[in-house]
């Protein structure tokens, strides 16, 4: 193969010159030359530090944090760096002395590289994306260094096979690979960065900032796709072709995906729902809304469980929504005492021991305890109060004021009645069928 041949006519011609260079002067100026730029950048790697805060102290939250954690992060890269600058201010004073430098120029570049490694290695956490750049990039600016790209990637594209009017070629899968592993690094990282910084916007409701961010989602997958198709040189018409057949599977097969996805575009910009609201379906589900995505969206039950309802549940049927505009609800406890109790006091005190809990409000309205009427066994009273969350799940309200109202009623002495049932026995009167 041509590009065989021209690898073993280049190592041949740099194996020869190799042997004329081990017999002459400046082959080892430059040896000493790479040496002194070596041991130069290792004194100035360890003393710069010092004088450079942003690379010696750890920063600290607070004004441009992520750039100087970054700064800090690549103090690693010092020692590389400082190589490369040191063999460039050797090459043109070997030039100068001895009219060659091509053994330091070759030094310098694969400092460039290890610096190009190293850069991976700190500031690329995705084991894939490590992986990506060493296995593929890397032996590429090897190539280039040496002259041979070129040549390689002829002899990549020649390996190619058809599929009807479509060729893949190994130089074109490899590509993709490069392309698409670094399009999607860089949308990850932009991706949490622009969800960061839009929920940070706390002029922001909720529901805004959920709506901003999967619009963002949309829209930078939506760049980073034409981005990938520009660089592989694939006509975009494609994509028109491409979005036909998707609309048709949509419009026959895909119908509730579509749906749900609307919906969840609907609920997103009515703002009908927002996160830590209590909703309660037309079915029973219910609990704290906790997430809202463009398929689905999660209710977190009070014992831990999560419930994934279609968007398309909260536009075609009915659901309370117990907290959109105000998380203050009203609650009753029902209570009964003995007949013998002096009932006039007691919803005054009643009442008073009540107001007492932390989270029983005095707005809209205060404590209320009503009497509800005379049972077979005492007599009915019902306390109305108002407090700021729901019942029974971490607050318990109902709970807290029923042992409030037992305390309150043991301390006043007074009984909580039970079933009671008189029989009385006649002996005077004939029993029912007997004569008198």
């Amino acid at each position: 193969m041509p590009f065989l041949e021209t690898l073993k006519t280049q190592a041949l011609d740099i194996w020869a010159t190799v042997l004329l260079w081990l017999q002459s002067p400046p082959f080892y100026a430059q040896l000493a030359g790479i040496l002194l730029a070596w041991l130069i950048s290792r004194f100035l790697a360890k003393r710069l530090p010092k004088y450079i805060p942003l690379i010696s102290n750890e920063p600290k939250q607070g004004r441009l944090f992520a750039a100087r954690s970054m700064i800090y992060r690549g103090r690693g890269l010092l020692p590389s760096l400082l190589l490369v600058l040191v063999l460039a201010i050797i090459v043109p004073i070997l030039d100068a002395v001895t009219g060659s430098s091509w053994l330091v120029r070759l030094a310098q570049s694969l400092a460039l590289i290890l610096a190009l490694k190293k850069a991976v290695e700190l500031f690329i956490a995705a084991p894939g994306m490590q992986k990506l750049v060493n296995i593929i990039l890397l032996p590429s600016a090897l190539l280039l260094v040496f002259g041979v790209l070129d040549e390689f990637s002829l002899f990549l594209d020649d390996l190619s096979i058809q599929l009807g009017n479509i060729r893949l070629s190994a130089l074109f899968i490899i590509k993709a690979a490069i392309f698409g592993g670094i399009l999607f690094w860089a949308g990850r990282l932009s991706n949490y960065a622009g969800q960061a910084a839009i929920q940070n916007q706390e002029s922001l409701d909720l529901g805004s900032r959920s709506l901003f961010s999967k619009l963002y989602s949309i829209l930078l997958f939506v760049v980073m796709g034409v981005v990938f198709f520009q660089l592989m040189g694939i006509d975009l018409t494609v994509l028109a072709v491409l979005g036909g057949a998707v609309g048709v599977g949509l419009g026959f097969g895909l119908q509730q995906i579509a749906a749900n996805f609307i919906s969840g575009m609907i609920i997103l910009l009515e703002r009908s729902l927002s996160i830590g609201d209590y909703i309660e379906m037309e079915d029973g589900k219910a609990g704290v809304l906790k997430e809202i995505n463009m398929r689905s969206t999660t209710l977190e039950t009070f014992d831990g469980k999560e419930v994934m309802l279609p968007n398309e549940k909260f536009i075609t049927t009915t659901f309370v929504n117990w907290t959109r505009d105000d998380p203050r609800q009203r609650y009753e406890v029902e209570f009964s005492v003995a007949y013998d109790t002096d009932i006039e006091p007691l919803p005054e005190i009643i009442a008073k021991a009540v107001a007492q809990h932390p989270q029983v409000l005095e707005d809209p309205e205060k404590v209320d305890v009503e009497l509800r009427g005379f049972g077979d066994s005492g007599i009915n009273f019902a306390v109305e109060f108002w407090a700021d969350g729901i019942d029974d799940g971490k607050n318990k309200f109902s709970s807290d004021v029923l042992f409030i109202i037992w305390r309150t009623i043991k301390a006043q002495g007074w009984e909580i009645p039970y079933p009671q049932r008189e029989v009385r026995i006649l002996g005077d009167k004939p029993l029912a069928g007997e004569k008198a």
